[in-house]
């Protein structure tokens, strides 16, 4: 079938999602509560459902008052259950598949659980659902002339008692449909390659002298390939080599700090940026707009929400809120009920609202990579915006940072104390410091108040990594590569501390 073809085909299959989408626009709430009912139906006769007898749950508050929000740590028990061969533990369906995932916090690896609905009317359903929406918005476009560079985790899949587990790249690879395959490259065998650096130049090999319209994956990593893929091509940027290339689907964590970087390689001011919010446990949301760093939440995934707010998260007073009750601005942690099995479960990540119709949100960072030691609330979202602005004002471009407390020790005040990697260095370190602390005061009105008069911080303080510690402390962590991410904060100094074991520190003047 010739390609202008399949082109046409596909624009006209996606683009009839549209009109389900515009449902649940209308209808947020009622498709919400609808989804919670039909989870709990489903999984009445599991062990979790004659446990909170979910036969007798008929509304939101006494679901609620039977089932208890829950870290991984507490569900671990079934889920080790399950992994073992157990089946109608905490999901209806069988159990085979389980993404395995570290994060960035814990060295211990968690296995969450993915079914068979989750793969289809989630984590597929919100690949297509991208698609949709970029293909809605762009009308000539023709993405499906070429094909989608991707670049997923450095894992295999695992056999054990007959479940499996790996990286939830390679699990949505093995069960990837056809037509996914067959518009992607490299191929799926280059793409479940384990060692980092040998897949590179197999991808290398493979894609570059395809007809590449897009790219999707993690903005750091793909960052690290592009890069490569002009040195090996002997080209000056990513247009000469692939002059079709349309969009960039990214996500995995903040584009912005990447964005002048990206610019540069794909000098094209029609290029599309397109970020999505995916995690092992759900396909959550999707920018809907071209030029817009919000993103449209997905209200039919199987994914049921709530919410804390963060100003009573982990105090006596906490409350949790269904998406009815949510306000614009106000930073979130999820909590999720999902068609794996995941009741009521914390996900890990901070969110807040730019928009209610639609609701539209912006990640702003993770319930433990956040700095409040001094009461200065400061969250990655924060520190990213920071970065950007402070680097485009000073012609400077941020490989990667990371950021801790520096405790208050007798008279002596506090500050934060950064570790950052440059690609470009600014020409003045102290100038660089200082913008940097002010900037940070412009976009987060408590580090603004903390660092009044000096009054409970101090400047912050500024060391400059060698070239590559972020990449070498990976490596040492065995996280290269896929889906591993660099902490940006932490209320403590462990990270911070390893990175500088590792380098001659070259600290900031001033």
């Amino acid at each position: 079938m010739p390609f202008p073809i399949i082109n046409s085909i596909a624009s006209w299959v996606l683009k009839q999602r549209i009109h389900q989408i515009e449902f649940f626009l209308k209808y947020p709430n009622e498709v919400q509560d609808e989804l919670l009912m039909n989870l709990i139906r489903n999984c009445e006769e599991t062990v979790i459902g004659k446990k909170y007898d979910f036969e007798s749950v008929k509304n939101y508050k006494t679901f609620t008052e039977r089932v208890p929000v829950s870290t991984y740590e507490e569900l671990e028990p079934m889920i080790e259950l399950t992994r073992k061969g157990a089946q109608n533990v905490f999901w209806n369906t069988p159990i085979k598949w389980f993404a395995k995932s570290s994060g960035t916090t814990n060295a211990k690896s968690k296995f969450i659980p993915v079914s068979n609905e989750a793969l289809e009317d989630c984590h597929y359903k919100g690949s297509k659902d991208l698609l949709c929406m970029y293909l809605n918005n762009n009308e000539n476009s023709e993405l499906f002339l070429g094909k989608s560079l991707r670049l997923g985790g450095s894992s295999q899949i695992y056999e054990n008692n007959n479940t499996s587990f790996g990286d939830l790249s390679a699990i949505l690879i093995e069960n990837m449909p056809m037509w996914a395959e067959f518009s992607s490259t490299p191929s799926n065998k280059v793409s479940l390659m384990s060692e980092w650096e040998a897949k590179l130049t197999a991808i290398i090999n493979e894609t570059k002298k395809e007809n590449v319209t897009s790219f999707a994956g993690v903005p750091s990593w793909m960052l690290v390939l592009l890069n490569r893929i002009l040195t090996e091509t002997n080209n000056s940027n990513l247009m000469e080599l692939w002059p079709n290339l349309e969009v960039y689907f990214h996500g995995g964590v903040n584009f912005e700090p990447y964005r002048e970087q990206y610019q540069k390689i794909i000098p094209n001011n029609n290029f599309k940026y397109y970020e999505i919010y995916n995690a092992s446990e759900g396909f959550f949301a999707i920018q809907d707009l071209n030029y817009s760093n919000d993103l449209l939440l997905m209200l039919d995934y199987g994914i049921f929400y709530e919410f804390i707010p963060m100003d009573t998260f982990g105090t006596p007073n906490q409350k949790i809120i269904r998406l009815a009750d949510v306000e614009l601005y106000k930073n979130y942690a999820i909590v999720i009920t999902t068609n794996s099995g995941l009741w009521r479960y914390m996900i890990g990540d901070t969110v807040r609202f730019t928009s209610l119709k639609p609701h539209r949100i912006r990640v702003s960072g993770r319930t433990k990579h956040h700095i409040n030691v001094f009461g200065e609330e400061l969250m990655v979202e924060n520190t990213d915006q920071a970065i950007a602005k402070t680097s485009s004002a000073l012609n400077c471009e941020v490989k990667d940072y990371t950021v801790a407390p520096i405790f208050m020790k007798g008279k002596e005040k506090g500050a934060h104390e950064w570790m950052i990697e440059f690609k470009k260095h600014p020409e003045d370190m102290a100038q660089f410091q200082k913008v940097l602390d002010e900037t940070l005061q412009t976009v987060n009105s408590d580090y603004e108040a903390k660092r009044y008069n000096n009054m409970t911080l101090n400047q912050l303080k500024v060391n400059v990594a060698r070239e590559n510690l972020f990449y070498d402390w990976l490596k040492e962590q065995d996280k290269l590569g896929g889906q591993h991410k660099i902490p940006r904060l932490s209320n403590e100094r462990d990270y911070l501390e390893q990175l500088k074991s590792m380098q001659i520190i070259v600290n900031s003047k001033g």
